[in-house]
C-alpha cells in the first residue's frame, strides 16, 4: 500500500461535501447527467468566466491557523489612552464563551419568525432598556452600526421634522467638540440630502439669525470636558431648533442625562459595555428619542406583545422599523443592527448590574481625576476643567512624548504636533497613572516623586452629577453569580433557533456554513484590543490582511480596486452610489442625479440612491420577473443627460440569471451612466462569472453572505465595496487615518476600515477555499437550488426560472392559491414549518404571498432531504383543509406554532390530535425544536406600545 505524505483534508469538503452517490441521485432529480451540465444550463455562455479564479490554493484548517495567530502577532497590543469613542473593555468570560464563541448565538437570523427567536429578542429588549434608562429617554431602537451612523441618521430624523420657523431650514450645526470619525460621517451624509453643515462653538454662535434646524452637542466632547447644556437646550428650542447629544453610557451612570438637559435625541456606542474595541468595530451603536418621535426613529424596536395563549411574547415592533421599505420615500436605508454586540453589552450590563457600573464608571473617573491634579504638579497645563475619563494637556511640541511612550508601549492621542490627549477605561490602574507620569516627566527631564494617593475627590460640579436612577428592574440584579448567570444565558438560547438546529433557508440571505477555525481569530488579542487610531507601524498584522483580502475580493468581482469600510450591505450601496456622485461631479458633470431601479429591487437600493442625493426612475419588469430591455432603454434615453447609474441585483432578485444583463449595461454605458450591481446574489457568482466580466463598474459584496460571516441574530455584516480603476480614487475615506483613493469621498462608517474585527472570517473562508473550492461553492449553491426546485416543483408551482427552466441559487415559490381555495396564507405556512423545527424561508419577498428559498451551498442532501419533506407534509396538510377534512379556521397551520406549553394542556379541544400537531413526521419524536411561545399578535403590541423591560411579573 502506498501513502502519500502530502495528503491533507481540503477545508471545502467539509464546507459542502457530497458523496459522489448523493450527487448522482440529486442530478437525477433534477434531470442532467452531471453539475456541469446543470451550470452549462443555468448561466449564460456570453458572461461566464474564460479563466479560473487567480488565487492561492486552499489552507487546511491548520495551516490556516498557523498563519493568522502570526498575522495577529505582528499587530502591538500597546497600552491604549487614546480614547476617541474606543476604550479598553473587559468582557466577562461567562458572556464570551456563552455567548460571543457560541454559535448557538451567532448563527441565529434577524428575528422576523418571532417565536422562535425570543432569547435574543429578551436581550435587545434589555439593551432598550440599557440605553433608555441611562439617557433617560423614553424610547430606543435596538442598535445601529456605529456611532457616526447614529449622529447621521439623528440629522436625517430631525430634518423630517422641521417646523414652524424652520420648515424650510437646510443647515445641520455640529458642535466643534464631537468625534471627528463622528463629523466626517454626518458631512458624508448631508452632502447627500442636500443638508449644509456649519461646525462651531455652540456656547458662542448666533443661532437666531440662522438656517439652522438641528444641533449635534457631545457630552462628554472629544477633548473630554462635561458640560451642562440644559440651558442652551432650552434657548435652541424657542428657535424652533431640536438637539442631538452624542454621549457615553458609563459617563452617564454619574452624569445628568441627556434627557434631564432637554435633548430630542441621544446617540453615541456601546462599545465599552464590554465590547472589545477590535480595531473599530463592529460595536452597537445606541439611538434613543422621545415617544412622540417613536415613529420616525430608524432601525429596529423591540417591543412587548402576547401570544395566541395570552402569554406575554416579544417582536419586532412598528412593522418592523425599518424604513427602506417605504423604497424612495425612506429618510434610511438602514435594514440591519448589530444584535450580536447589543447582546453583549445587555450582558455586560446584567453581568454586573447599576452598582457595578457605577463602580467601574467611578474608578474610571477617579483616576482620571488623580491622573490631572498629578500632572499639573510636573508643570503641564489642563485644558479642560472638567473630565469624566478624558483630559487634555497643553504641549508645544509633543514629539518627544511620543517618542518615550511609544518606547514605553503607550498610545495617547495626539493633535497633530502640539496637545495630547490621554483617556481612561476600566482596565487602567494606579500603576497606569504612575506609568503616564513617569512618561510626562521624562519628556520635561524630570522625575516623579510625590506618591500617588489611593482616593480622591470628583471634580465634577454637583449640578453636572447624576441624580435619577437607573437599572432598576430587577433583571439588573437577578443573575450576580456565575452560576445564575450562566443558566440564564442557557435558558434564552434554548428558545432560538439557529444553524445548530437546523438549515434556515432564507432567499437572499445566504445562511451558510460558519466554520469554528473561521470564527477562533477574533478573539486573539492581536486583533481583538487594537484601537482603530493606532500608529500603522504597530498594525502590521492587519495591514497585511487587509492588502491579500482586498486584493482576493478585486479577482472575484473582476475589479481594479477595493474599500472594506461599509460597514453593512445597504452601507455598501449607500458608498458605491456616493462614489459614482463624487465621480462625475469631478468630471464636471453636477446634473447626472438619475438613477434606474427595477421594480424587483430590493428596498434598500431606492432607499441608498435618495441617501446619495439621486432621483429615483423605476424599471418596469416582465411576467417572468426580468427588467424589461425596451423600458430601460426607454428610460436610459429619455434621462441621457442626467443619467447616473443603473442598481442591479444579479442573478435578479427573482432567482434568475437574465440573459439580457450584458445588453442591460451597454445600454447605460451608451448613455454615460454607470452601472452599480448589488452583491446580495454573489453566491451564484463567485468564479464562474463576476460583476466586472458582466460589465458593471462597482458593486458591494456582503460578507455576512456569500463570504461567511454570520448572521449573529440581526448583526454585524460588512458590505465592502469593488471598482474599476477610474472610480477608485473616490473610494471613502476617514478623518483621522489616510485610507482611500486620491479625492476619497467621506467616511461611510465611522472607523478607517468599518468592522475590522470580523474580517478575519472572510479572510479565512477565501483562504482555506481556495478558487477552486470558492468555484465548487458557486456551483453546489446553484446545484443544492435546483435540486430542491425539483422536489417541490411536483407540489407547488415555482415563479421564475431562466430559459432552460433552471433557478440560480434560489428559488420562489407561490402560496397565494391557497388562500383563496383553503384561506391558508403564506404566514402559515411560516409557522407551521416551526413545527417541523425549521425557520421559514423570506416571506413575501420579492413578491407577496410567496416563499423565497436558498439553501446555500453548505447544507447535506440529508438536511435538504429534510426540508424538502416538511414543506410536502405542510401540503398535504392543506390539501386536507381543501378537502373539508379540518375547518379553514381551526387547523394546524392557522393555530401553529404548537408550544409545549399548547401540546400539554389537560382539555384538547382540537380537531386534529396531539401528535399531529406536535410530531407530524417520526423523527421529531428524537430530536424537536420548541417554539417557546404561540403565534404572537403583532397588532396588539403596536396598539400597547412597550419597549423596555416590563414589571417582573410579566415574565413569570
Amino acid at each position: 500500500m502506498l501513502i502519500d505524505l502530502n495528503s491533507s483534508e481540503l477545508f471545502q469538503d467539509r464546507h459542502q461535501g457530497k458523496s459522489e452517490s448523493e450527487i448522482s441521485a440529486m442530478c437525477a432529480s433534477i434531470g442532467v447527467n452531471s453539475l456541469e451540465e446543470l451550470i452549462d444550463q443555468t448561466i449564460p455562455s456570453n458572461i461566464r468566466s474564460e479563466k479560473a479564479l487567480n488565487l492561492p490554493a486552499g489552507l487546511s484548517e491548520t495551516e490556516f491557523l498557523e498563519k493568522i495567530t502570526t498575522l495577529a502577532d505582528k499587530n502591538k497590543v500597546f497600552r491604549s489612552f487614546i480614547g476617541c469613542g474606543y476604550y479598553d473593555t473587559v468582557l466577562p468570560k461567562v458572556v464570551q464563551r456563552n455567548i460571543l464563541e457560541n454559535p448557538a448565538w451567532y448563527t441565529a437570523y434577524t428575528p422576523y419568525q418571532a417565536e422562535i427567536a425570543q432569547g435574543r429578542l429578551e436581550m435587545l429588549l434589555t439593551f432598550q432598556t440599557v440605553v433608555s434608562d441611562l439617557t433617560g429617554m423614553e424610547i430606543a431602537n435596538a442598535s445601529l452600526l456605529d456611532e457616526g451612523t447614529a449622529a447621521g441618521e439623528a440629522m436625517s430624523m430631525l430634518a423630517g421634522l422641521r417646523k414652524g420657523t424652520k420648515k424650510n431650514a437646510q443647515t445641520f450645526f455640529v458642535a466643534e467638540n464631537v468625534h471627528p470619525q463622528v463629523l466626517d460621517v454626518v458631512r458624508g451624509r448631508a452632502k447627500g440630502i442636500g443638508i449644509n453643515i456649519e461646525i462651531g462653538n455652540p456656547e458662542t454662535f448666533d443661532f437666531s439669525t440662522s438656517d439652522v434646524y438641528g444641533v449635534l452637542l457631545q457630552n462628554p466632547g472629544t477633548c473630554g470636558e462635561v458640560k451642562d447644556y440644559t440651558d442652551l437646550i432650552a434657548a435652541l428650542h424657542e428657535q424652533d431648533i431640536k438637539v442631538c447629544l452624542n454621549t457615553d453610557l458609563l459617563a452617564l451612570t454619574l452624569i445628568k442625562s441627556p434627557a434631564e438637559m432637554g435633548a430630542d435625541v441621544a446617540v453615541g456606542t456601546s462599545q465599552r459595555l464590554g465590547v472589545p474595541m477590535m480595531y473599530g468595530g463592529p460595536h452597537a451603536a445606541f439611538f434613543a428619542t422621545k415617544e412622540e418621535y417613536k415613529r420616525q426613529i430608524p432601525g429596529r424596536i423591540i417591543g412587548v406583545s402576547v401570544d395566541a395563549s395570552g402569554n406575554r411574547a416579544l417582536r419586532m415592533a412598528l412593522q418592523t422599523r425599518e424604513q427602506h421599505i417605504r423604497r424612495e420615500k425612506a429618510t434610511s436605508n438602514i435594514c440591519t443592527a448589530q444584535v450580536l454586540l447589543s447582546v453583549l453589552s445587555a450582558a455586560y450590563c446584567l453581568y454586573h448590574g447599576p452598582e457595578g457600573l457605577k463602580r467601574i464608571a467611578s474608578k474610571v473617573h477617579g483616576l482620571t481625576t488623580l491622573f490631572a491634579n498629578s500632572v499639573q504638579g510636573l508643570d503641564y497645563r489642563v485644558v479642560n476643567d472638567t473630565y469624566f475619563d478624558t483630559v487634555t494637556l497643553e504641549v508645544q511640541d509633543n514629539t518627544k512624548i511620543r517618542q518615550i511612550a511609544e518606547a514605553k508601549e503607550v498610545n495617547l492621542r495626539y493633535h497633530g504636533t502640539e496637545n495630547i490627549s490621554i483617556s481612561f477605561d476600566e482596565t487602567k490602574t494606579l500603576a497606569d497613572v504612575a506609568l503616564l507620569l513617569e512618561i510626562l516627566a521624562e519628556a520635561k527631564g524630570t522625575k516623579v516623586v510625590a506618591q500617588l494617593k489611593k482616593e480622591v475627590e470628583s471634580n465634577l460640579p454637583s449640578a453636572l452629577l447624576r441624580t435619577t436612577p437607573y437599572l432598576q428592574h430587577p433583571i439588573f440584579s437577578s443573575y450576580r453569580t456565575e452560576h445564575e448567570m450562566l443558566r440564564y444565558l442557557k435558558s434564552l438560547e434554548n428558545k432560538d433557533l439557529s444553524l445548530v438546529h437546523s438549515m434556515i433557508s432564507l432567499g437572499s440571505c445566504t445562511m451558510k456554513l460558519n466554520a469554528t477555525a473561521e470564527m477562533m481569530p477574533i478573539t486573539l488579542p492581536g486583533f481583538a484590543q487594537i484601537h482603530p487610531f493606532a500608529p500603522l507601524d504597530q498594525t502590521q498584522g492587519y495591514q497585511e490582511m487587509f492588502k491579500e483580502l482586498e486584493a482576493y475580493l478585486a479577482e472575484i468581482t473582476g475589479f481594479a480596486k477595493t474599500s472594506l469600510q461599509p460597514n453593512s450591505g445597504a452601507q455598501g450601496e449607500l458608498a458605491g452610489l456616493m462614489v459614482i456622485k463624487a465621480y462625475f461631479e469631478h468630471n464636471g458633470q453636477h446634473q447626472r442625479n438619475i438613477a434606474l431601479i427595477p421594480s424587483s429591487a430590493h428596498g434598500t437600493n431606492p432607499a441608498s440612491a435618495v441617501m446619495a442625493g439621486l432621483k429615483v426612475v423605476v424599471v418596469k419588469c416582465d411576467e417572468k420577473g426580468n427588467i424589461e430591455v425596451e423600458d430601460l432603454r426607454a428610460k436610459a434615453e429619455a434621462h441621457a443627460e442626467n443619467l447616473a447609474c443603473l442598481m442591479v441585483t444579479y442573478p435578479s432578485t427573482h432567482g434568475v440569471f437574465e440573459e439580457s444583463i450584458t445588453e442591460l449595461c451597454d445600454i447605460i454605458h451608451q448613455y454615460g451612466g454607470k452601472v452599480y450591481m448589488d452583491g446580495a446574489n454573489m453566491n451564484a457568482q463567485v468564479g464562474l462569472t463576476s460583476p466586472g466580466r458582466i460589465g458593471a463598474d462597482v458593486c458591494h459584496l456582503n460578507l455576512h453572505k456569500t463570504f461567511a460571516i454570520p448572521h449573529g441574530g440581526g448583526g454585524p455584516g460588512m458590505g465592502p465595496i469593488c471598482c474599476t480603476e477610474e472610480l477608485s480614487a473616490f473610494l471613502p475615506g476617514n478623518a483621522v487615518v489616510k485610507t482611500g483613493g486620491e479625492n476619497s469621498i467621506n467616511g461611510i462608517s465611522a472607523a478607517p476600515w468599518g468592522s475590522a474585527g470580523i474580517l478575519p472570517i472572510p479572510y479565512a473562508f477565501i483562504s482555506m477555499m481556495g478558487g477552486e473550492g470558492l468555484t465548487n461553492a458557486t456551483k453546489y449553491a446553484i446545484f443544492n437550488a435546483n435540486y430542491i426546485k425539483s422536489r417541490l416543483e411536483k407540489h407547488f408551482s415555482i415563479l421564475y426560472t431562466g430559459t432552460n427552466g433552471r433557478c440560480a441559487h434560489e428559488m420562489i415559490v407561490d402560496c397565494r392559491p391557497y388562500k383563496h381555495t383553503t384561506g391558508v396564507e403564506v404566514e402559515d405556512i411560516a409557522k407551521r414549518l416551526m413545527d417541523y423545527g425549521f425557520h421559514a424561508p423570506t416571506v413575501s419577498f420579492p413578491v407577496a404571498g410567496t416563499l423565497m428559498i436558498e439553501p446555500t451551498e453548505s447544507e447535506s442532501q440529508a438536511e435538504l432531504d429534510r426540508f424538502c419533506d416538511a414543506l410536502i407534509a405542510i401540503k398535504e396538510e392543506i390539501d386536507e383543509i381543501a378537502a373539508g377534512t379540518y375547518p379553514q379556521d381551526n387547523n394546524v397551520l392557522v393555530n401553529a406554532p404548537h408550544t409545549l406549553q399548547v401540546i400539554t394542556k389537560e382539555n384538547w379541544d382540537l380537531p386534529y390530535s396531539r401528535e399531529k400537531a406536535a410530531f407530524p413526521v417520526e423523527s421529531l419524536k428524537a430530536n424537536k425544536f420548541w417554539p417557546s411561545v404561540s403565534r404572537i399578535d403583532s397588532a396588539y403590541g403596536d396598539r400597547n406600545l412597550i419597549c423596555s423591560c416590563e414589571p417582573i411579573e410579566a415574565y413569570a
